[in-house]
């Protein structure tokens, strides 16, 4: 499955567990806000200052 930039925070996690640890080492450190589980990978990106295609593909490698 691949993971895209419009994809939930929350259906990332439930679909690639271990995305957590990349999350985390980005910057991304509120993973449990209920805020953060309804926005969109791209969304997050964007608050946090990340590039979501390198965050994109860092995931899609795990």
């Amino acid at each position: 499955m691949e993971i895209t930039k419009d994809m939930l925070i929350a259906d990332l996690l439930r679909a690639k567990p271990e995305a957590a640890d990349v999350l985390m080492a980005s910057g991304m450190h509120c993973l449990g806000c209920a805020m953060a589980h309804g926005e969109s990978i791209e969304g997050a990106c964007m608050v946090h200052g990340i590039d979501v295609e390198e965050l994109l593909a860092r995931i899609n490698a795990l």
